[in-house]
């Protein structure tokens, strides 16, 4: 009962809060949220370097931070700054330069957990590329949607197929999913009601944008309901697909949630997950579909 109460405060409260700050501070291109986006990649990439520290894959925390800053602070140069786009290279290659050369000053010997120690120069480098580039690389389209017209309605669309399909799994789940769980390994949890219900709403989501919306979601190769119906299809796959993928890694590194940051959710990477994969396909087709 107290988790159902506190999900149910993140979607009365929490919400509505993001989508205030897309309506209501879209100056400097959205760098409101543009930054929101530079706090959750900063924390969730800690929380992922503590699972990695489980499987002695050594990055310290402030470093993991920062890595998992880089790409979007990038982003955020180039969309609300008009930046040269090189900055974002520059800062990914400043980051996985520091990974390689930061191996050269390490010591020999030493204790086995040690960060600096020799014997983990390999693993540390793979746990580092990894923070570079997950989730923030792939939660930082959404500061990419920012450059496109209508932005805040896109933004706003984008979270509601996301969080539609989340809601919707996670209803029909409790409500119908108690005998047939357990189709995905990684989360014996999900149930294949949860399933289908989340795909439906994502689906019902695009269709509506595709009707409602004519002027942000023109259809400019299919007709609009198709085009609608692929938009929601693709992005709410790609949000169960990422909240799948994070379960794997917590399986793997022997946790239940991410954090305890957010009350009834766990951590921020549990909150970020489904947004962090479904933002590039969510920009991407609408690229190809819409106009």
């Amino acid at each position: 009962m107290k988790k159902l109460v506190e999900r149910l405060l993140i979607f009365f409260i929490g919400i509505p809060l993001c989508l205030a700050v897309v309506i209501f501070l879209p100056q400097w291109n959205h760098l409101a949220v543009n930054i929101l986006v530079i706090i959750f990649c900063f924390l969730g990439t800690i929380e992922l370097s503590d699972m990695l520290r489980k499987k002695n894959m050594l990055v310290s925390r402030l470093e993991a931070g920062i890595l998992g800053a880089v790409v979007p602070v990038g982003m955020t140069l180039l969309v609300s700054f008009s930046v040269n786009p090189f900055i974002i290279s520059a800062l990914i290659l400043a980051g996985a330069s520091w990974l390689l050369i930061s191996g050269v000053f390490v010591r020999a010997g030493g204790q086995a957990a040690a960060e600096v120690n020799i014997d983990n120069t390999l693993s540390r480098a793979a746990a580092g590329f990894s923070l570079l580039l997950y989730p923030s690389a792939f939660l930082s389209w959404i500061i990419l949607m920012n450059r496109l017209p209508h932005s805040s309605m896109l933004i706003i669309a984008f979270l509601c197929v996301v969080f539609a399909n989340d809601s919707l799994a996670w209803v029909a789940g409790m409500l119908f999913g108690k005998n047939n769980r357990g189709i995905f390994a990684v989360s014996p949890n999900k149930s294949l009601a949860g399933f289908i219900a989340g795909i439906a709403a994502s689906i019902g989501v695009g269709l509506a944008l595709a009707v409602l919306l004519p002027s942000v979601f023109t259809a400019a190769r299919f007709p609009p309901l198709v085009s609608g119906l692929i938009l929601g299809l693709f992005t709410g796959a790609a949000a169960v697909l990422g909240d799948l993928a994070e379960s794997a890694i917590k399986r793997s590194a022997a946790v239940k949630d991410s954090g305890y940051i957010i009350p009834g959710r766990g951590g921020v990477l549990d909150s970020i997950d489904s947004l962090a994969l479904s933002a590039p396909i969510f920009y991407i087709v609408y690229e190809l579909l819409f106009v």
